[in-house]
């Protein structure tokens, strides 16, 4: 992928709205504490993306994911995909129409630009309603394998491309169906066929009992998973799994599954923070985790925690970015993660 000068980045930057002060002061703070040289007040100098090799894809991926599906739903970050690119960022995620509507649609113009210079992954949830708990039969099995056989075709359509890198099952939950010979058949008749390279799995619930098993069948290529500096993320609860180790407890299972040859890919590592409808938002919930460092570092609260997460087990983060400023937000914080701790 061609690199872009730190003046091209800053044009870019500044094109889609993000050369505010915020972002100044940032980089300046950056630099003091060794991202960087240290910029002119004139010219400031942003952090360069950083890469890290994805599992046994061999890849070397951005450290931030571009989240397409909520963002182009409905087309509204649509001209977020080619600044993003411009700067550094080489892996994009979406998903099925069933979830994100009219999200790979509005992503195909980009690819038909920028396929070949990207790593694409796209998803889809099957199984219907199955719980944690619940055993999986034989027919629930077959018909989880045809639905995301038939999911992955018409991604492949909406996108208007022939190949995904990889396709995930999508918000799974259920370690029996992680497990499924019937659906990992499903996968490989369709990665013979050349329609995808690798096969993953997205989950924000009972996600230990589903890396286990992912790292015991050696079937999956990338988990993304839902983990924050305190742990584990219930997003059915909208909350931190109750009794969850945390993160830095959750280091031996995270290095089992690298050598399993898995990419680890965090996403909801700040969601805990803003708080939900129902919930009062803990923005100093992690802070306790936090070295001297990074508590001094000029960062969101939001941004520690994709910070934090980075250096502590994590290949890549996945974001939802939906304006030029959580653009902002997310690429400071995965370019210049492992600074805070060295």
């Amino acid at each position: 992928m061609a690199r872009q000068t730190r003046r091209h980045f800053l044009q870019l930057m500044a094109w889609i709205g993000l050369g505010s002060q915020t972002w100044r002061s940032g980089v300046a703070h950056a630099m003091h504490h060794g991202a960087a040289t240290t910029p002119t007040a004139a010219t400031p100098v942003a952090p360069a993306m950083t890469y890290r090799t994805l599992g046994a894809t061999g890849f070397k991926a951005s450290r931030l994911v571009f989240g397409c599906g909520s963002a182009l739903s409905r087309g509204q970050a649509v001209g977020l995909l080619e600044p993003a690119f411009e700067a550094g960022i080489n892996v994009f995620d979406v998903g099925f129409r069933g979830f994100y509507k009219d999200a790979e649609k509005n992503m195909a113009p980009f690819l038909k630009r920028r396929r070949q210079d990207i790593f694409l992954i796209s998803k889809a949830k099957v199984g219907g309603n199955l719980k944690p708990s619940d055993t999986l039969t034989v027919a629930q099995a077959r018909e989880a394998a045809q639905a995301w056989s038939a999911y992955l075709d018409n991604s492949l359509s909406e996108l208007q491309v022939d190949h995904v890198d990889a396709y995930y099952l999508m918000g799974v939950n259920n370690a029996a169906l992680v497990g499924s010979e019937e659906v990992y058949s499903a996968f490989e008749t369709a990665r013979q066929a050349g329609k995808v390279s690798y096969f993953g799995i997205s989950t924000h619930e009972n996600a230990a009992a589903l890396m286990e098993v992912a790292i015991e069948t050696g079937w999956y290529t990338l988990a993304q998973i839902a983990i924050t500096p305190a742990g584990w993320y219930d997003n059915p609860g909208r909350r931190l799994l109750p009794g969850t180790p945390l993160m830095r407890d959750l280091q031996p299972m995270l290095a089992r599954a690298r050598t399993a040859g898995i990419g680890l890919i965090g996403m909801k590592a700040g969601r805990h923070l803003a708080g939900r409808r129902l919930t009062r938002a803990k923005p100093r919930a992690y802070d306790h985790l936090y070295n001297d460092k990074l508590m001094a570092a000029n960062l969101t609260n939001f941004q520690r925690s994709y910070a934090y997460v980075l250096a502590h087990g994590l290949d890549v983060v996945n974001a939802d970015m939906q304006s030029a400023g959580h653009f902002q937000e997310n690429f400071f914080a995965a370019a210049t993660s492992d600074t805070y701790f060295t």
